[in-house]
């Protein structure tokens, strides 16, 4: 039976990742526009600014369905997950609010004088209002993924019992919170990539077909230098988000890796298995000695906790938290408790374990040992989507420096437009980087289950009881517009690159 709960989760995957598919090609293109406008305003040569033109009508178009996906997900917040909203929004609502009245005010305006400041504006002005066109978008990344972190890692708040609520305590922290700050600088250098390959695929196309040719060689020149540090950029900041996740997100980490068992320092990494959920082993493994320690830990001498152990650790943490939730219901009927109010400013924190037991019973105190067994399981992600997701991931990723480090190498031979084989690889990644976005999402949200905040607040608490008839209702709503926008983008997308830098018309051309 469908609940509730589980559509609400499907819709705000849904518009998630529809809003991803738009978000990455922004934030890399808008460098790669300041990195030509630059050369422009330096040499003054005219194929220089054709081409920041070009590329950035195509990043408008992208931009605009951008912020058409991205609204009706703040929405969601008050309709679909009310009570995360009440529990977490004096923390949660911080960053994004932020992120509403300056950064994304900041790329909506520059983004207008780009476009129509080319003849009302000098040179060099036009050159600023690119790069803090690029800051802004990137800004707006910024505190998205910091309210995004702290869903991962809950810091600078604690738990009042007498608003039943979660309250800042430090802003600082909540900002420099080490995890948002990972997937930050991860998550933007993931955009980067795709900003390159985008170019550097379409320009590829132009060179196949004998067109263009100046043109398609310098934006494949830049997209290559671009594309290759960001790739390796990628690989390095992912090996900094998954050492913050063994440090946070343990469980997470396990299942990625299909770690049933603690092993002996260094941990051996599975480059390959088939996980049997079931019987909590691996078949046809095929490890890698040495490696997930080192990539995990950093060390030799500490072990990667296995996913048995977690849940033994996490059944301790439940009974912790149903002492917490006993203190919490005495202090509620008692308020002159200082007993229990001592006792919930020192242990408040494990309450969330005692609410897992809320699915299957009103009071978490009434729970038997099989119970909390079985809350402890639920906390174990999907391991085999977990684990192929990832591994899929990172080969996307080192296809990617494999191919601009090829073009890097034609690039300074003089030979880009030498060798069709590698235009045609060029051109067959194009959709990979959204591929890699997107499954890098769902390890990143669906690794974390099953918390809305990890530790704090079960995701089956946090949702709105609205009728089951409504949410299927918006959801099926939110499929047919992000769909008909998604068609009208690569719509626009093809008929632009199509008609090339010299056939399509030119908004305030000089």
């Amino acid at each position: 039976m469908v609940h509730t709960v589980d559509l609400s989760r499907l819709q705000f995957a849904i518009t998630a990742l529809y809003h991803f598919l738009f978000v990455p090609l922004t934030l890399g293109l808008c460098w790669l526009l300041a990195i030509m406008e630059s050369v422009y305003v330096m040499t003054g040569k005219q194929i220089w600014r054709d081409m920041t033109k070009f590329w950035g009508i195509l990043f408008g178009i992208n931009f605009a369905m951008g912020v058409a996906t991205g609204v009706t997900m703040e929405f969601q917040f008050g309709t679909n997950w009310s009570y995360y909203s009440h529990f977490v929004g004096d923390i949660f609502g911080v960053p994004l609010a932020i992120e509403g009245l300056m950064a994304f005010f900041l790329e909506a305006t520059f983004v207008g004088l780009f476009f129509f400041g080319w003849n009302k504006l000098s040179k060099l002005g036009h050159l600023t209002v690119t790069w803090l066109l690029a800051l802004g978008t990137n800004f707006s990344a910024l505190w998205i993924l910091v309210a995004n972190g702290w869903m991962q890692n809950p810091v600078g708040a604690h738990f009042n019992p007498d608003t039943m609520r979660m309250e800042l305590t430090s802003f600082w922290d909540v900002f420099f919170n080490p995890v948002a700050q990972a997937k930050f600088v991860h998550t933007v250098s993931a955009g980067y990539v795709c900003g390159a390959v985008f170019v550097l695929a379409i320009s590829a196309y132009y060179l196949l077909r004998g067109r263009n040719i100046e043109f398609a060689k310098r934006s494949m020149a830049v997209a290559i230098s671009f594309g290759l540090a960001s790739a390796l950029s990628v690989v390095v900041l992912g090996d900094e988000s998954g050492y913050m996740a063994t440090e946070h997100q343990k469980m997470k980490v396990a299942a990625i890796e299909a770690e049933w068992n603690t092993q002996a320092p260094p941990a051996s990494f599975n480059a390959f298995a088939v996980p049997d959920v079931a019987m909590h082993e691996n078949k046809y493994e095929v490890k890698i000695p040495w490696l997930l320690g080192l990539i995990a830990t950093r060390s030799l001498d500490e072990p990667v906790s296995g996913i048995n152990n977690l849940v033994i650790e996490t059944e301790g943490k439940i009974h912790d938290g149903i002492k917490a939730y006993d203190a919490l219901q005495r202090y509620r009927a008692d308020k002159t408790d200082l007993q229990a109010r001592k006792y919930l400013e020192d242990h408040g924190r494990d309450i969330g374990y005692a609410l897992l037991l809320k699915r299957d019973m009103d009071d978490p105190r009434k729970a038997t040992d099989a119970d909390i067994a079985r809350a402890a399981w639920r906390t174990v992600p999907d391991v085999p989507v977990l684990f192929w997701t990832f591994r899929i991931m990172v080969a996307c990723g080192i296809t990617f420096i494999a191919l601009f480090a090829t073009g890097f190498y034609f690039s300074v031979k003089h030979e880009l437009d030498k060798h069709p084989w590698f235009l045609k690889w060029a051109v067959f990644m194009l959709p990979f980087p959204w591929i890699a976005s997107e499954l890098g999402w769902i390890v990143a949200e669906y690794g974390r289950q099953p918390w809305a905040v990890e530790g704090l607040l079960p995701t089956g608490l946090a949702a709105s009881n609205v009728p089951i008839a409504d949410v299927w209702l918006t959801l099926t709503a939110f499929v047919v517009f992000y769909s008909v926008l998604l068609i009208a983008d690569i719509y626009l997308l093809r008929k632009y690159i199509r008609l090339g830098p010299d056939n399509m018309e030119k908004p305030n051309a000089a």
